[in-house]
């Protein structure tokens, strides 16, 4: 269980993974040039640890403190791809060299999955991959896998003032991991996840071909929204679908401790979020906070709201289906285990209230807790342990795409969807 918006880490150390790197180096290199479009050299964009800006590459992606100690595992190479021909040449030439290929693009994922192995790899990182392309005409944009939520909506609000694309809060999430999984945020109630709003796709596959929708079929454009394109391409950009939105809208957050009558708040909430008016999003954070006028620990509650409309409409809406926010306008580094040992222990206290047969969970939301396909084996077994949480019933069919796509299992990682039995190599 993990925190969200994670700090970027003040320090990086680096682990070796032993490995006969040094022997094949030159010819990976060499693969990777040999490869690639002759007018996109490979010199400028390959990172390897004895590079000075290796670390700094690697650093900048990494959210989550806990992954940047000493004992994590480190790539080892990072290639900052800048055209799709580099891409194409990092598949070709990590099968050749049977090194694992770990695919970054904004580095929220919430275990590190995209910049930690325990097995010798590389990180393919998209960063440079960030073009946002805005037709106000077509109410739809191409988006890149390396731009960030955050100039996803500042393009957009650059072209238009009423429209808008429903997805996540924090800016600096990538668009490739967050789009693929589903992605949720504000304006869901209203106009549903991100991916009910793609109508088109870019991916390179595991042979190196460029492939849009048409090309792809219905069915890995249906895996790519929702169930993680990096089990089974590289995703290059989406097409996304704009939404129109007021010129102004508002938004509000109420904070209450239980001191404030934060249990009656949060019980009241539970039972009308869902039958608010569409343009009223409220979401709940619950955290423990040390009081400062008792000096004592006690639960804080803040509601985040987003209104599709002005002030006016909000009060009168509001005051007719949860009264109870009303004293509107008043005031409103790293990751220790304690903290997590917390959350396992709130995550089992909530397991007997929450949905069973199966016990749900949310792909953006990664858990290496609730299982692992370790890299050597990646069984049915140990997929379906987490996978059927994640997908329900939609896991049958991923994995069945996933071996039509990629039946040699290249696009892998600690919870990447696995293959049909009978297809494992």
């Amino acid at each position: 269980m993990r925190t969200s918006c994670f700090a970027i880490a003040s320090f990086l150390a680096i682990f070796f993974i032993p490995f006969s790197w040094a022997t094949s180096y030159e010819d990976f290199v060499n693969c990777l040039e040999d490869n690639s479009h002759p007018s996109f050299p490979t010199s400028s964009i390959i990172y390897t640890r004895d590079n000075p800006s290796y670390s700094s590459v690697l650093q900048t992606y990494i959210r989550n403190l806990r992954f940047n100690e000493t004992t994590t595992p480190k790539p080892l190479l990072i290639i900052t791809a800048l055209h799709a021909s580099h891409i194409q040449a990092s598949i070709v030439c990590a099968k050749q060299h049977r090194l694992q290929m770990k695919i970054r693009s904004g580095g929220h994922d919430y275990e590190g999955i995209s910049y930690w192995s325990e097995n010798p790899f590389f990180v393919l990182d998209l960063f440079n991959l960030r073009a946002i392309n805005v037709s106000i005409e077509t109410e739809s944009a191409w988006v890149q896998t390396g731009a960030t939520l955050g100039e996803v909506y500042y393009r957009i609000a650059e072209k238009s003032k009423t429209h808008g694309f429903p997805a996540g809060v924090c800016p600096t999430v990538g668009v490739g991991g967050h789009f693929s999984g589903g992605g949720y945020g504000n304006m869901m109630r209203k106009y549903g996840l991100s991916v009910d709003n793609i109508v088109d796709a870019e991916v390179i596959d595991v042979n190196g071909r460029i492939l849009d929708r048409e090309a792809m079929g219905e069915d890995l454009f249906w895996a790519i929204n929702g169930g993680g394109a990096s089990s089974f391409v590289v995703l290059l950009s989406y097409k996304i679908k704009l939404v129109q939105v007021p010129a102004k809208v508002t938004v509000f957050n109420v904070t209450r401790t239980l001191e404030q009558n934060a249990t009656n708040l949060v019980y009241r909430w539970q039972h009308v979020a869902d039958k608010l008016h569409d343009d009223i999003f409220i979401r709940l954070i619950l955290k423990v906070i040390n009081d400062s006028s008792s000096g004592q620990k006690t639960i804080q509650a803040t509601f985040f709201t987003l209104f599709l409309g002005d002030s006016n409409q909000l009060l009168s809406l509001m005051d007719h289906s949860f009264p109870e926010l009303a004293n509107w306008n008043e005031d409103g580094v790293e990751v220790a285990k304690h903290y997590v040992e917390l959350t396992r222990k709130l995550y089992d206290y909530m397991t007997p209230y929450v949905s069973k047969s199966p016990r749900e969970s949310f792909w953006n939301y990664r858990d290496l807790d609730l299982g692992i396909n370790h890299n050597g084996d990646h069984s049915y077994t140990q997929g379906a342990a987490y996978g059927i949480k994640y997908f329900k019933a939609n896991f049958n069919r991923l994995v069945m795409i996933k071996t039509q796509v990629d039946p040699a299992n290249f696009f892998r990682n600690e919870q990447s969807i696995p293959l049909l039995p009978s297809f494992r190599k």
